[in-house]
């Protein structure tokens, strides 16, 4: 079960990217912009996760600060996906992982 709902992880956080270049792609301004913004943020949020959140992070944090980390950059997706115009993906992408991030919690750490 642990080694399903790490792959989910590993697959949401590759749609955390998705989703951030598309909103990029989708600004309604000249392509220079749209170029920058939709390989721009994708690249900033993956150097974030990298810097912070991954299993080999360069700069370890505690187990809230992660976490904190790790939600701001799924908030910060879904708000972008919404403001893309699609709120029901960008509303699931953070839905998805906010109960993947629980079962694996509790998959960890049983109570």
């Amino acid at each position: 079960m642990k080694a399903v709902l790490l792959a989910l992880a590993f697959l949401l956080e590759l749609a955390l990217l998705v989703a951030a270049g598309w909103w990029g792609f989708t600004r309604d301004v000249g392509w220079p912009v749209r170029l920058l913004a939709g390989l721009g943020v994708p690249l900033l949020i993956a150097v974030v996760w990298g810097l912070f959140c991954s299993p080999k992070a360069s700069v370890p944090l505690p187990a809230p600060a992660k976490l904190s980390v790790q939600a701001a950059c799924f908030v910060t997706g879904g708000l972008l996906l919404a403001l893309a115009g699609r709120p029901v993906p960008g509303a699931l992408l953070v839905g998805l992982w906010a109960v993947n991030k629980a079962l694996l919690t509790l998959a960890h750490d049983p109570v």
